[in-house]
């Protein structure tokens, strides 16, 4: 075999369709539009437009609510947390929100760090939070570290 040998498989490749260009190459003329008409003519965009017929998006019903201040948090599994230590990342005496980011665990605090119970709990850590699950919390404590959780309902229930 030989590199001038070499051809695409039989289907994969066709020729780029040349639209009016006279009209014994079957595309001339209109270009294959049609005759006259919105579609036929430039600079039409008719993505959800039924003709002045309210549209079916606007027709069915919309469920639930979306909080327009609603808190972002990032999440951060114990699993992960353990890793992090593990791999010397993070000082397992005083863990926080910022030490976090810096250490890359999280990516980016959006409006707080939100610690899950999803792995196993590290040992002995001191971990400061914006947000904490029951049971996250209660893995830590039963592994013998603490969680701080500085976040609004922290607050409101102390």
């Amino acid at each position: 075999m030989k590199l001038n040998e070499l051809s695409p498989a039989a289907g994969s490749t066709s020729n780029r369709k040349r639209v009016g260009r006279g009209v014994g190459s079957g595309t001339g003329k209109t270009a294959g539009r049609g005759v006259k008409g919105q579609k036929a003519r430039s600079g039409v965009a008719l993505n959800g437009f039924e003709g002045g017929q309210m549209p079916i998006y606007m027709r069915l019903p919309k469920r639930g609510f979306k909080k327009p201040n609603a808190k972002a948090f990032a999440w951060l599994n114990l699993r992960k947390l353990g890793e992090a230590l593990e791999a010397g990342k993070i000082d397992a005496k005083n863990v926080t929100e910022d030490t976090l980011v810096a250490a890359g665990v999280v990516r980016r605090a959006k409006d707080g760090v939100r610690l899950l119970a999803k792995g196993d709990a590290p040992k002995n850590v001191n971990i400061t939070v914006t947000g904490a699950s029951k049971a996250a919390i209660e893995q830590i404590e039963k592994a013998g570290g603490k969680v701080t959780v500085t976040g609004v309902k922290a607050e409101a229930s102390a």
